[in-house]
């Protein structure tokens, strides 16, 4: 608890006995449903591939005390959880308990369409609060979710009623990752806990499964020190639960004192056999050790004596995260505040199975002799295994006690709020101007111009940095809408200085709208995936912004699908990116970004050349956030620049055909004709050089140009000839060559000549970076106008054979672009 403070565990009501034996047997039930899904996959149903199943037995057993308390006691409706992976089995018996799942998914349990091996938002059939499955990932959500919500909350906007009631939440929720103890080696949960301090987030809840097993090992001894000092450090609350009432009340005892000091000199690997070898064996380890202990050998003795095996077993198993009592006492203490809480939860990984503490348990699963001995003790005869209630001593009492938990008390805890209108031209004032000017440019004064608008969008977007807010144009957004807290106003020290002036204003106050994170990339990406959940978690859509170098989106991209597997919206901004950040050298210039995020569901990717298609692809992805995933709804990606670029003449507003090429993913510059020889496609910061070698080359050479290799990909995969890049390639003769160039890897265009069978040579970046200019870089990795011409050229005396081998498409196959080619023909010369 807090430096200073007493654990004093409050009772918890009179009726609380009767409860208690409820949730004993519910306990035990719940572990058998989780135990026969288990064994249904890897012992019943058949095997048409020969693999292992697994199901994580018994991770999950040692969590099923405390899961057991949260969801049928503790859990209020706006409470939210991130079940530890291994503990999924559990949370989908608890859910078939409380008629939230159903018999034919615990069935398919690890088969398509069926219960999935960790807790899933979007794959699972019940409400799964938040995904986890990479770990590390789901308990750090927590933090942020509750960030989330007290930035709601600060901007007045508490969660709505749940769907089909009047019933508002009356206080916020807890955000509650449970976690096993090996889980807590994860780096990035680190860096969550050190930015929990920082920006002072309330009703963050870690319960920590110390079981202490991992996949392979026992772990090290006094392992529970520095997970206490990690939390402790970073100013969490933390309450140890080592010992259940069963063990509390033999301490009282005569010869209680030496037990317990017994228990405390054991090491973990030895706590563990014994665990597995069972009451003989307890007594023998007790008593051969008594001689070393400090009090009376004797009194000793007739405490164990008075003791049998199986009681002994019991009594040496009853660890704080496996009692009822002292496992509600704990939370109903912690409730009494939205302190930030760990609970260290001494368990026993595979606890009321029969593999129990053995260490070799993280990947077995009872045979069917032991499954038909589960099941002839609790008196299930057989075809009675999967009614969840049967054979229970009080089957009313158990159905309406489950009925009854407080989670249980709305019928929904989704919601699925209104869309936000999005203005049909976001910032009037960008694009249309033949001013050089780069998309990072373009991106902030978006952003700047939304700012001084009091539109809703712009009140409900919330943009982060990993400290790199000014060098990724978020400044003029942030000077305006500011920068938020969740604790008291604070002005920006450094400007109230006389004679000091800044650029920046980094004055802090709950109206804020930008969250400044440490140089961390994946707590950049957790708070997006948590603030990208808004809408369904709390009935608000929020329009989360992030911005990183786009080097940094590999260090952040376990994160990333880890967003996208949720189906959270928000925009990530990779800026600047390429060897186009010339001076930066190799460390700060990114290559393979593009097919990260073209390779990454539910995210699609632009890489826009010039500021009108920023501002237009910027408001497709305010609208596709908002869209239902059957309707193309996700998030966006934007690998941007600080190459600052000419403009083209042109009014991108008033030119929907165009502007739906734009967001197709490519269009024409120059069309190709019956003549042309060669086409050279280019994508992002490259454009001047693949217009000038398209102006050198001359009329037999046309110009295309990708703003989303993403979008041409998927939809050449999914619709073929009837594809956008289908139907921009086939009017290119046959015999033409392609030439495709970007500052990034050239496997991102490179594909492009498969769709009607051109030869192609595909420019990028395949090396790491180095310092320079853009011309000596350029120059340096052959992506500029002279290596486009190069390549252009090195086809001439090819022409013939290629014309030979590949037949003339029809042009009618295609009439519905003739208009579009024509228009875009006349316009060529003033994009060159």
């Amino acid at each position: 608890v807090a430096q200073g403070e007493r654990w004093e565990p409050r009772p918890t009501g009179g009726a609380m006995e009767s409860e208690l034996e409820l949730l004993r047997e519910l306990e035990t039930r719940v572990n058998w449903l989780a135990t026969l899904m288990i064994h249904n996959a890897n012992n019943v149903r058949p095997k048409r591939d020969g693999l292992k199943v697994g199901g994580h037995q018994a991770s999950s057993a040692s969590l099923v005390t405390i899961l057991t308390a949260l969801y049928l006691r503790v859990l209020q409706p706006q409470d939210r959880v991130a079940v530890k992976p291994h503990a999924g089995p559990i949370f989908h018996a608890l859910q078939y308990l409380m008629g939230r799942q159903n018999k034919e998914n615990m069935k398919r349990f690890r088969a398509l369409g069926g219960v999935q091996p960790y807790p899933s938002r979007t794959k699972d059939l019940p409400e799964v609060d938040l995904s986890t499955g990479s770990v590390g990932l789901g308990a750090a959500a927590t933090t942020f979710c509750a960030l989330t919500e007290q930035f709601l909350r600060r901007k007045g906007l508490p969660p709505r009623p749940w769907p089909g009631t009047s019933v508002t939440p009356g206080v916020p929720g807890r955000m509650i990752a449970v976690v096993g103890d090996a889980e807590l080696d994860e780096g990035n949960v680190f860096e969550s806990l050190r930015e929990s301090w920082k920006l002072n987030v309330r009703n963050n809840w870690y319960i920590i499964d110390y079981n202490r097993q991992s996949l392979d090992k026992i772990m090290d001894e006094q392992s529970f020190r520095v997970i206490d000092r990690m939390f402790r450090m970073n100013g969490w609350d933390v309450i140890t639960l080592k010992y259940g009432k069963q063990m509390q009340a033999a301490f009282e005892r005569p010869g209680g004192k030496m037990l317990w000091q017994w228990i405390n000199e054991c090491d973990n690997a030895r706590y563990s056999a014994l665990t597995f070898r069972g009451g003989e064996a307890w007594r023998e380890a007790l008593l051969s050790n008594a001689s070393k202990l400090n009090g009376d050998v004797a009194e000793f003795q007739r405490l164990i004596d008075s003791y049998d095996d199986d009681a002994l077993s019991s009594l040496m198993q009853n660890l704080g995260g496996h009692c009822f009592e002292t496992v509600l006492e704990a939370f109903e203490y912690a409730s009494q505040s939205d302190r930030r809480t760990a609970f260290i939860a001494y368990t026993i990984k595979g606890y009321g199975l029969p593999m129990a503490g053995h260490r070799d348990n993280h990947g077995l699963f009872l045979t069917s002799e032991q499954i038909e001995g589960v099941r002839a003790k609790l008196g299930l005869a057989p075809g009675e295994e999967w009614k969840p209630f049967k054979g229970m001593r009080n089957e009313a009492a158990a159905r309406a006690f489950v009925e009854a938990a407080p989670i249980n008390s709305v019928p929904t805890r989704v919601h699925n709020p209104e869309k936000v209108p999005i203005p049909e031209d976001l910032a009037p004032s960008v694009g249309g101007s033949s001013k050089a000017v780069s998309t990072q440019f373009a991106f902030g004064a978006v952003l700047s111009e939304l700012a001084k608008t009091d539109s809703l969008l712009a009140d409900r977007i919330l943009t982060a940095a990993p400290d790199v807010t000014s060098t990724t144009n978020l400044t003029p957004f942030v000077n305006r809408r500011g920068v938020f807290t969740a604790g008291r106003a604070e002005r920006d020290d450094f400007r109230s200085n006389k004679g000091v002036k800044s650029m920046f204003n980094w004055a802090k106050s709950g109206d804020g709208q930008h969250i400044e994170l440490g140089i961390a990339e994946n707590n950049l990406l957790t708070l997006l995936a948590a603030a990208g959940l808004s809408a369904q978690l709390f009935g608000h859509w929020l329009f989360p912004i992030g911005t990183l170098y786009d080097p940094f989106v590999a260090r952040a991209l376990d994160s990333l699908l880890y967003a996208c597997y949720s189906d959270s919206r928000f925009m990530l901004v990779g800026t600047p990116s390429g060897i186009s950040l010339a001076p930066e050298g190799g460390a700060h210039q990114s290559i393979g970004t593009p097919l990260m995020g073209a390779t990454t569901p539910n995210l699609t990717t632009y890489e826009p050349a010039f500021a009108d298609e920023v501002k237009v692809v910027m408001r497709h992805g305010f609208e596709r956030m908002q869209a239902p995933a059957a309707e193309g709804g996700g998030s966006m990606y934007l690998r941007l620049t600080t190459r600052q670029i000419q403009q083209p003449a042109r009014d991108l507003q008033q030119d929907p055909a165009l502007r739906e090429a734009v967001l197709s993913g490519g269009y024409w510059h120059r069309a190709p004709g019956p003549a042309t020889r060669s086409v050279i496609i280019f994508a992002g910061a490259v454009a001047p050089e693949a217009i000038s070698a398209q102006a050198e080359l001359g009329d037999d050479t046309a110009l295309m140009q990708v703003t989303s290799y993403d979008q041409l990909a998927v939809g050449w995969t999914k619709q073929g000839e009837s594809s956008h890049v289908s139907s921009l390639m086939a009017r290119v003769p046959r015999d033409a060559c392609l030439v495709t160039v970007l500052d990034g890897h050239p496997v991102a265009l490179s594909w492009l000549g498969s769709v009607h069978g051109h030869r192609v040579k595909s420019l990028g970046v395949q090396e790491f970076g180095q310092t320079g200019d853009i011309p000596d870089l350029y120059r340096r990795y052959g992506i500029d106008a002279e290596a486009i011409v190069a390549a252009c050229k090195s086809f001439a005396a090819s022409q013939k054979s290629c014309a030979k081998q590949l037949p003339e498409p029809p042009v009618e196959a295609v009439p519905q672009l003739d208009h579009h080619v024509e228009r875009q023909q006349q316009q060529s010369h003033s994009f060159v």
